[in-house]
C-alpha cells in the first residue's frame, strides 16, 4: 500500500498497514464482512500499564455482528495504518463486562442489544426517544477512520461506521440556554457483570457517564459509532452505539449509550468522579501534560503482530486533529483543564 507524504495523518510507510490486510477491509463493504476471531479486553488505567505488556491468548467465539452497506467519509478518511480487525475486536476497555483486558469479549458475548433505545431530552424543545432500527433509517451513514489514544498509552486506528453527533442533537433543537452535552451507558446489572460486583467493576459507581461542552459535541469530528469494520459493533466495542471524540483519551468515547441530555451545568463524569487529579473533564490528548504516573509524550501503536512487537511513536497534539478543535481550547490553560 502506498502511503501520501503529503496527509498529515499519515504514518511513516513502515507502519502501514500490509496490502493484504488493507484489501480485506477494501472487501468488507463487497463481500459484506468477513470471519471474525474473538477474544477478551480490558482494564482500569492503574493495572492498564502492566496489561499493556500482557499477550493474551484469543479465544474463538462466533461473529453475531450484521455487515452495514455504507461508503467511506470523503473528508474522514485518511491513509492511516489500520489496527488489524481481531485487535480492535480482542483488546478493549470496558469495565462493565471486568477490568481485565481479556473480559470484555469473553464476558459480553450474550449481551443483548435488541429492542434497544436512545433518549434525548434535557434543554430541548423536542424530547426524543429513538430504537435503533430508527437510526438506520434517519441518518446516512459512512466510514470514517480515526486515529484513537488510550490515557494508557496505547493507540489504535480504526474504520468506525456511524454518523455526526452533531445530526443527532439537532433533531432534538437545543434551546439557547444548553451549554453541556451529558451521556449515560445502559445500566443492566443482570448482563453486566461489573455493574453487579465492584469487584469485577474496578470500584466504579455505575451507570458509567460522559459529558462534554455542547460546541465539542458540535464539532463535525464527533460521532456516532454503530459499527466497525464494515458490520455492527460488536458488545465489546459499545454495541450498539457508541460516542467517538477522536481528540480525546478513549476513555471520553462512552459506550452502550441510552441517555444524552442537554444541560446547562457541566455534567458530572465517571474517570473524573473516580480520580479528579488524574482525569479530568476535557481529556484532551496533549503529549505536553503528562498522566500523573506515566508520561503521554509517545504511545505504543497496536498494529501487526503480537503486542509486544507494537510500534512506539510520537502522541500528537489532540491526537493530530489540532487543526479542527484547536480552536475550542482557545484561551484556555490546557494544564489546568486538561
Amino acid at each position: 500500500m502506498l502511503i501520501k507524504k503529503t496527509n498529515r495523518w499519515t504514518l511513516k510507510e513502515n507502519e502501514a498497514t500490509p496490502e493484504s490486510i488493507y484489501k480485506q477491509r477494501r472487501d468488507i463493504l463487497k463481500k459484506l464482512g468477513i470471519a471474525v476471531v474473538g477474544m477478551p479486553l480490558a482494564s482500569n488505567a492503574q493495572a492498564g500499564i502492566f496489561d499493556l505488556f500482557t499477550d493474551d491468548k484469543p479465544t474463538t467465539s462466533v461473529d453475531l455482528r450484521k455487515p452495514l452497506i455504507t461508503t467511506p467519509s470523503a473528508k474522514y478518511h485518511p491513509d492511516l495504518s489500520l489496527t488489524p480487525e481481531d485487535k480492535v475486536l480482542q483488546y478493549n476497555n470496558f469495565y462493565e463486562f471486568g477490568t481485565a483486558k481479556s473480559d470484555p469479549a469473553r464476558l459480553a458475548t450474550n449481551f443483548k442489544t435488541d429492542p434497544w433505545t436512545v433518549k434525548i431530552d434535557g434543554l430541548v424543545n423536542k424530547s426524543i426517544t429513538l430504537g435503533y432500527e430508527d437510526i438506520f433509517k434517519k441518518f446516512t451513514l459512512e466510514e470514517r477512520i480515526y486515529r484513537l489514544r488510550c490515557v494508557e498509552a496505547w493507540s489504535m486506528n480504526v474504520p468506525w461506521i456511524g454518523f455526526s453527533l452533531a445530526d443527532l442533537i439537532k433533531m432534538a433543537d437545543p434551546k439557547s440556554s444548553a451549554k453541556y452535552v451529558a451521556f449515560e451507558t445502559l445500566f443492566d446489572p443482570e448482563q453486566m457483570p461489573g455493574q453487579a460486583s465492584r469487584r469485577i467493576g474496578g470500584g466504579i459507581d455505575y451507570p458509567y457517564v460522559e459529558g462534554l461542552r455542547l460546541d465539542e459535541a458540535m464539532n463535525p469530528l464527533a460521532l456516532i459509532s454503530v459499527g466497525l469494520y464494515g458490520k455492527t459493533l460488536a458488545p465489546q466495542n459499545g454495541a450498539p452505539l457508541r460516542l467517538v471524540v477522536p481528540w480525546k483519551y478513549g476513555f471520553k468515547s462512552i459506550k452502550s449509550i441510552v441517555r444524552i441530555t442537554l444541560t446547562d451545568k457541566e455534567p458530572p463524569t465517571t474517570w473524573n468522579r473516580l480520580a479528579a487529579s488524574e482525569y479530568g473533564f476535557y481529556a484532551n490528548v496533549n503529549p505536553r501534560v503528562d498522566h500523573p504516573r506515566w508520561s503521554q509524550a509517545s504511545e505504543r501503536f497496536i498494529g501487526e503482530g503480537n503486542l509486544f512487537s507494537s510500534r512506539r511513536q510520537p502522541t500528537l497534539m489532540f491526537n493530530g486533529y489540532e487543526k479542527e478543535v484547536g480552536h475550542l481550547y482557545k484561551g484556555m490553560d490546557l494544564r489546568k483543564q486538561y
